[in-house]
This record gives C-alpha cells, structure tokens and sequence, in this order.
C-alpha cells in the first residue's frame, strides 16, 4: 500500500450558498459534503452546529482541530486563536446511513441547518459535493498531498493465481472505505467490532488486482491481508 492522492487534491467546483444546507438540497444522498468558509467576525471560540450529522473533520486553516460525532451526541467544538486574519473553516461530514424510524424518519445529512461561532451565525459557504460514487473513485487524480491534513486514498496491488471468496483485514486502518477493483466493500472503524470487510470471488481477477483505502484518520500506509474467514471473535 502507498499514499495515492487525498480528497483536498480531488475536490469538485463548488456550490456557493449563504448558509449551509443538508446533502439532499444538493441532490446527494450517501458519501460525504465538505462545507468552507472564511472567518470574518469571531475568529475562535465554540463552534456549533445545528445539526452536524453525521461524524465531521473540522479544520482551521488547513489544520485539523478534532472531531465531532453524533453517536455520542457531540454538537459543538472548539476553535483555537491562530493570528489569522480571516481563517479558513473547512468542515468534512461523513453521512453514515439513514434512520428509518420514530420521529427521526425524516434524517438529512451533513449540516442540516446552521453553524454558529459564539452564538453568531456564519454565512457565505462553498459546498463541495463528494458522493464517492463509481465516477468519483474512477477520476481520482495521482498526486503528491500533505498527509497531515488527512483524508488519503492508498492504493496497493495484488496477485491471485485464483479467486475465492475473502475477507480483508483492515485492523491497521482507523475509518473509511475499501473498494477493491472498483467495487466498494463498504466501511471499516477500528471502534469495532468487526475488522475485516467480506469481498467476493466474482469481484476478484485471476492475475492483477487493485485494493483502494480511503481513510479519514490515517496518515501512512499500512498492509491489507487477505483472510480466509471472517473475524474470529
């Protein structure tokens, strides 16, 4: 496995919007939505969002800040003061599936309504669609990124002599997704239980094979095993 490119080196043109919106005003439904703006009034403090859903990256001037994450009812972080005239906020959600029950039926992603700095609302956004469908993972440019910004795609190769059906172990990797000749696996996250993402034979070549790693956390490669069984716990 290598460092192949990352999203900041991918990004679509954006959509620029007064406030932000949830993905499905964008036309999108799975993947991922990064919003951006530049600060002008407050330039730290207690980030808020109504409602952030569902796990986001939150940058400041290209510096990851931390995390925020709707399973543990996370709504807010805070900025640090970094000298910066206008600093830019880059905020990166991950939609993480739908809720199709009770009161929460009707379950929009990535800023659902609103941000706030210090109880100020922040306007003037550029939103980047990011659906991480078949023709976004087929354009994906070589590049050379800052890996400490995170968001990096590894790629790697391998041969088979035959095809069979096969778990792939991702326990060296923190959250993301694995597409293995084109075909997206679906997620991994070290939080648990399972390690390990189920590919079968019919996705699999006699000969040649590409493994494609889009991680949000990681920051260098690790391998990718092969496995003949599930995990074991």
């Amino acid at each position: 496995m290598h460092v192949f490119t990352s999203v900041w080196d991918n990004l679509p043109q954006p959509v620029k919007v007064v406030q932000p919106k949830p993905m499905e005003a964008f036309a999108q439904y799975q993947g991922f939505m990064l919003y951006r703006t530049n600060l002008v009034g407050h330039k730290s403090g207690r980030l808020g969002f109504t409602d952030l859903h569902d796990y986001g990256l939150v940058y400041l001037d290209q510096k990851l800040i931390g995390t925020v994450d709707r399973r543990l009812g996370e709504n807010s972080i805070i900025l640090p003061a970094d000298g910066v005239a206008m600093p830019r906020l880059d905020v990166f959600v991950e939609a993480m599936g739908h809720i199709n029950f009770a009161q929460q039926m009707i379950d929009r992603k990535g800023i659902t309504d609103r941000a706030t700095l210090n109880g100020m609302t922040l306007m003037n956004w550029e939103v980047y669609n990011l659906p991480f469908d078949e023709d976004y993972i087929a354009k994906l440019k070589t590049s050379q990124p800052d890996t400490s910004m995170h968001l990096l795609f590894f790629r790697g190769s391998f041969s088979l002599n035959a095809t069979g059906d096969t778990w792939f172990d991702l326990s060296g990797y923190r959250k993301g997704f694995v597409f293995v000749n084109g075909h997206n696996l679906g997620r991994y996250w070290n939080i648990g239980p399972q390690t390990r993402l189920y590919c079968p034979a019919s996705w699999l070549n006699k000969g040649k094979n590409e493994i494609l790693v889009f991680d949000l956390l990681q920051t260098e490669e690790k391998a990718v095993a092969g496995k003949k069984e599930p995990d074991s716990e």
